[in-house]
């Protein structure tokens, strides 16, 4: 039988916590358990990070949220195998996925079963005033060539004013090009592993 993930003890907060210290405390383990942080980790290293900034997510996704909070907490306090080891949050979205609007525990292998969350979208979503400014950095390359072929075709139609106008209306073109369909995680997802674990180390922005 597997044990009951205690997600109080895994984010390291009293049952009492505010949402406020949920949240605070979601920010301070998975910046410390993120495994792009770990740049020459070996893989053994990797993978128990990468569990262990799962079972944050779980913990925060679960706790944040003020109905599946107390759904978790009927739960919690008649469970006596309860336990801080990341390994056991692996099970408890198929087990327990009815709690949150998915299949019935013990549904048959064709039921749906509710998803665990993204770890990587959860962290995106609470950092995003983080990761922006670092992802924002990424060479705006259609944003530039936009801006000179813009200029360029200006310049024929109208001389000098159309070189402006065109200018400036390529560029805007180009900037569309450059974000569409890119999130802020999934820019981020793009970048080295050096350039994640920099934007990843804890600075002030972070303990606010």
């Amino acid at each position: 039988m597997s044990t009951f993930p205690d997600y109080y003890q895994i984010l390291n907060i009293p049952k009492t916590a505010t949402q406020d210290e949920i949240r605070q405390a979601y920010r301070k383990e998975s910046l410390r358990t993120h495994p792009d942080r770990l740049a020459n980790a070996s893989p053994d290293e990797k993978r128990r990070a990468t569990e262990r900034f799962q079972a944050v997510a779980d913990a925060y996704y679960v706790l944040s949220d003020p109905k599946r909070r107390k759904e978790y907490d009927s739960l919690h306090s008649s469970r006596s195998d309860r336990t801080g080891d990341p390994s056991s949050s692996g099970s408890f979205f198929s087990q327990f996925a009815g709690m949150f609007g998915g299949a019935r525990p013990g549904a048959g292998a064709g039921a749906p079963q509710q998803e665990r969350p993204d770890a990587e979208g959860v962290f995106a979503d609470v950092f995003e005033e983080l990761l922006r400014p670092e992802v924002e950095r990424v060479a705006p390359w259609w944003s530039y060539f936009g801006a000179v072929c813009g200029a360029g075709l200006g310049f024929i139609v109208a001389n000098v004013p159309g070189l402006l106008v065109g200018g400036y209306a390529g560029n805007r073109l180009g900037a569309v090009r450059d974000a569409k369909g890119k999130s802020v995680a999934a820019v981020f997802n793009q970048l080295g592993s050096t350039d994640k674990a920099a934007i990843l180390r804890p600075s002030q922005r972070t303990r606010q």
